[in-house]
């Protein structure tokens, strides 16, 4: 009996019980062109997570590391303010924790037109 209840509850957590953490969308979407800098960006994860680092480079300048003081707790929607650089690429990378204790990191870039 005791290897049955065993097996039951290795099945429930092997089929997504504590399924990591991704994003859902991002505000710009990811390789998107805008017209205008935005004054921050949007990244709608689909479990809490808790952002521990996003940074920002633009063209030629070096990379920046984003203010996220305010974002210390798990959410699903985290709002960055970012920088504004003027017109070109902006790629951005992140790294989190995942709300079931895995280490988290991507990436995404947007462009802002001329």
């Amino acid at each position: 009996m005791k290897q049955l209840l065993l097996a039951t509850m290795m099945a429930t957590f092997a089929t997504g019980a504590f399924a990591h953490s991704d994003i859902k969308s991002i505000i710009p979407a990811n390789n998107a062109t805008v017209e205008s800098v935005p004054e921050e960006v949007v990244i709608n994860f689909s479990k809490k997570t808790r952002l521990t680092m996003v940074s920002m480079i633009h063209m030629d300048h070096p990379s920046v590391e984003l203010n996220i003081d305010g974002l210390k707790k798990f959410l699903k929607t985290a709002t960055v303010p970012m920088d504004p650089m003027g017109a070109g690429m902006y790629k951005f990378e992140w790294r989190g924790l995942g709300a079931d204790g895995h280490a988290l990191k991507g990436e995404f870039m947007f462009e802002v037109a001329e």
